[in-house]
């Protein structure tokens, strides 16, 4: 989801710690050292990292720097290679009858458990190699002054691979800013107390 775009849909967050100048000056760093990796040319389902806001087929920030006035500017990239149940079906029984012929060949009667194993994992393979990797991109925009962020997306999957990802780049945690926090925040720990003992309702 593109920051720039007429609309969308975006998650709020807040740094937890403190950001140290010394971590401001090592951003550019840090993002290059996580950065995605691509996987057109392997049998990966899945890759994930940072790349630059402008490109994101720039993952060294070659297009330009990530810092933008008081913002840091960057974007998680997922790619994904998924295999159709009904395509690795397919595959697999062609596999399994030319297995079954060569087995009866050599005088047996049926192909063993451990070769159907290893058959479903080379046909896997073998199908991924053809599938090519579906990109997503999600935009990050870091407000400097107050250590907010905005994520451009609301998806569980990508919530979690960026908080974790956030975490293990920058070494800082992140809490979303949703209803409940942002009132647990503003209004301080008695408020906070309250909110934690309502109990949901569901109105028919």
């Amino acid at each position: 989801m593109g920051i720039m775009s007429a609309s969308g849909s975006f998650t709020r967050y807040r740094v937890l710690e403190e950001v140290s100048k010394e971590l401001w000056l090592q951003i550019q760093d840090r993002l290059v050292q996580n950065s995605f990796e691509e996987i057109d040319d392997t049998a990966d389902e899945f890759s994930c990292g940072w790349v630059s806001i402008e490109d994101m087929l720039d993952s060294a920030w070659n297009s330009g720097t990530p810092f933008k006035g008081e913002y840091v500017a960057f974007a998680l990239r997922l790619d994904t290679r998924r295999i159709p149940a009904a395509v690795f079906k397919k595959y697999y029984q062609i596999g399994l009858q030319e297995a079954t012929a060569k087995a009866r060949e050599q005088g047996k009667k049926f192909v063993g458990r451990e070769a159907k194993r290893e058959l479903k994992e080379n046909v896997k393979i073998w199908l991924l190699r053809k599938t090519l990797p579906v990109p997503a991109v999600f935009d990050v925009v870091w407000n400097m002054q107050t250590n907010r962020i905005l994520l451009g997306s609301t998806q569980n999957t990508a919530r979690t691979l960026f908080e974790d990802l956030f975490t293990t780049s920058f070494e800082l945690h992140l809490e979303p800013l949703s209803p409940f926090f942002l009132a647990a925040h503003l209004g301080g720990e008695e408020i906070q107390k309250k909110l934690e003992g309502y109990e949901p309702v569901v109105f028919v």
